[in-house]
């Protein structure tokens, strides 16, 4: 390509002749170096025509552009698409049809066109591992090359009956079961160029915006709801925004918030797999679409975006500036800088100045948001706007209990600074404290928000962030997270949960009031649970926690009561009866009810055979050793 200038007519007249034997010779590497460098030779010359007011033909003899045009059927009849040889000939193949549509070669209306389609619809639908994307992004190219040349009229419009056979066979790939191929038809029809949308639109925005949903059947198909979004951000930028215009050739008023809509939605997707949690992957995708579709309609008419959509938008963005995952927040960071400084302004940002102010607008240049050292104490201070507690601490909650050190470390640091320095104004500790409790209520049983704000809990409380509400008896916050927290572990069989339960309830008795003789009875329970390594670690906590509140029991049995949880083998060989028996001394010693086991009318036979360890093998198990 960049040698082809230098020397036009030797590329032309011999190097490209040469080229086009060895596009289907018998060695793979020079087959696949020949193809890429045959059409990168042709592109380079037509450009050169171009310049001299010349077509392509006029450089090149018109047999070799039509050995070169039928080389991809020369492949596929060869077999040269399968086995290995698949990797390499598929990209190129697609890569020739691009440069040789971008050239305008004349094979107009010719059966190489369909052999053309063929090919791509054949990478399109492949089965690819992650390597082989390559296959997908020469075959998306060539698509969107073939389109703009070959599917027009003289008039500039589209050729009627091929873009409806296109539009409606590609619309009905959306539901392939292989995820790949379903990737790869999305992704297609984002490229497609206007003319082709023109009068499809409405069609092609609900096949896309449908395959953006998470249903029961597609949940695992992350990859496609994410180029599901981009297509729809690529289309949008294809084809403008008019607001009187028409829903079938542009995005007007009328259909403008069907895409807003589907953009907020995908921002809740937090699907997860063996891979981890690949929702994030939608979720970027929506950010950057959010940010381009609302820079594209603020260059039209600013009243096109509704308020609640702003609104949603930047909460949604903001809450994705804590979360967990470094490249998340290094998209939503930079995409809610751009948004904050649009020129022309977004509308209906809540708090737009005090935003200004504690990020000035050399940020966009110099704040990191990829470290948490960082991006959390920027965020600290939004906590302070009510408007925006919610979507913040939202997004720091799976920061502040997640599992990585340095990410823990940094976000439970900024958050405990900021919760010590409102510790003495009610109003602020209230608003928080009140928040924390709508989240817990929101996100009751969804372990991916509950589990990490078990620990955020017993991390705030454990470091004094809340003692000016220890000063009143039954304080209304203590006794409404008692309650959410018993709700959140009945019938909780993951450890890790109630481990971290077991944290938030030692932390309550630091309140004063009847509800230490709750907190007190549910300890109790949990020392009598089926799974040994529960059992000790109530008791390790228990004992911990007499240590600091010596006046939660009477003092003549706080020593007595101190030698049975810590002499006692919580994790051993008992039977889980004995283990109860002890249990109840305890709750005699400490004035607290014995708790009574729930059983069933129709008492279980018990299994052939059982092994007395089987809950602590139960245990094991769903701790992943």
């Amino acid at each position: 390509h960049n040698l082809t200038p230098k020397c036009p007519d030797y590329m032309a007249k011999t190097v490209l002749p040469s080229l086009v034997p060895l596009c289907t010779g018998i060695d793979l590497c020079t087959r696949y170096g020949a193809i890429l460098a045959a059409g990168q030779i042709v592109h380079a010359l037509y450009k050169l025509a171009v310049e001299n007011n010349q077509a392509i033909t006029d450089v090149v003899d018109k047999d070799t552009l039509q050995s070169l045009a039928d080389i991809p059927h020369k492949l596929e009849v060869a077999g040269l698409y399968k086995g290995v040889s698949c990797d390499y000939m598929r990209p190129a193949a697609c890569s020739l049809i691009e440069k040789l549509s971008l050239s305008k070669v004349p094979v107009y209306g010719s059966t190489v066109i369909g052999q053309w389609q063929n090919t791509i619809d054949g990478s399109l639908r492949m089965l690819l591992a992650d390597y082989q994307v390559a296959i997908q992004d020469n075959a998306i190219a060539g698509f969107g090359a073939l389109c703009s040349e070959y599917y027009k009229t003289e008039e500039g419009t589209a050729i009627p009956d091929k873009r409806d056979e296109v539009l409606d066979r590609y619309l009905g790939e959306l539901q392939n079961d292989v995820v790949y191929a379903r990737c790869g038809f999305i992704l297609a029809l984002g490229a497609l160029p206007k003319f082709m949308i023109a009068g499809k639109l409405k069609k092609l925005l609900s096949g896309l915006i449908e395959a953006t949903k998470i249903t029961v059947k597609d949940v695992t198909m992350a990859e496609a709801r994410r180029d599901a979004i981009k297509s729809i951000t690529r289309i949008s930028s294809t084809v403008g925004i008019e607001r009187q215009g028409s829903p079938d050739s542009v995005i007007c008023e009328e259909i403008i918030d069907s895409v807003f809509e589907a953009f907020l939605k995908a921002m809740e997707d937090y699907t997860t797999d063996r891979r981890g949690d690949v929702g994030t992957w939608v979720r970027e995708a929506a950010v950057v679409g959010l940010a381009e579709i609302t820079a594209q309609a603020l260059q039209v008419d600013a009243s096109l975006i509704q308020q609640q959509y702003c609104e949603k938008m930047i909460f949604s963005v903001l809450q994705q500036t804590g979360e967990k995952i470094d490249r998340a927040r290094v998209v939503a960071g930079e995409t809610f800088l751009r948004l904050l400084y649009h020129d022309p302004p977004v509308p209906y940002i809540p708090h737009r100045e005090e935003l200004l102010s504690l990020f000035p607008e050399k940020d966009k240049e110099t704040l990191n948001w990829a470290s948490a050292a960082e991006c959390y104490p920027k965020l600290m201070p939004i906590l302070s706007l009510k408007t925006y507690t919610y979507p913040v601490l939202l997004g720091l909650t799976v920061s502040v209990g997640g599992l990585t050190e340095s990410l823990v470390k940094h976000s439970s640091h900024s958050l405990n600074t900021y919760m010590l320095k409102i510790s003495e104004d009610e109003e602020a500790l209230k608003a928080i404290s009140d928040t924390l409790l709508t989240v817990f209520n929101n996100y009751l049983k969804v372990d991916r928000v509950s589990l990490p704000l078990l620990k955020m809990l017993d991390f705030l409380l454990g470091s004094s962030c809340f003692e000016l509400f220890t000063q009143q008896d039954d304080h209304p916050f203590s006794l409404a997270l008692l309650e959410l927290c018993k709700k959140e572990i009945t019938r909780c069989g993951d450890p890790q949960k109630l481990l971290a339960a077991i944290g938030v309830y030692c932390q309550l008795v630091q309140f004063s009031g009847a509800i230490r003789g709750k907190v007190l009875l549910q300890l109790l329970v949990l020392l009598g649970h089926k799974y040994p390594k529960v059992r000790k670690n109530t008791a390790n906590q228990m004992y911990e926690m007499l240590i600091t509140y010596e006046d939660i029991i009477a003092e003549e049995n706080l020593d007595e009561v101190m030698t049975i949880l810590s002499e006692t083998t919580w994790d051993g060989d008992d039977s889980l009866e004995a283990i109860r028996k002890v249990r109840n001394q305890l709750c005699d010693l400490m004035g607290v009810k014995k708790p009574v086991s729930k059983t069933s009318a129709k008492p279980k036979a018990d299994k052939a055979g059982e092994d007395r360890m089987s809950s602590y093998a139960d245990l094991v198990g769903r701790l992943g050793y």
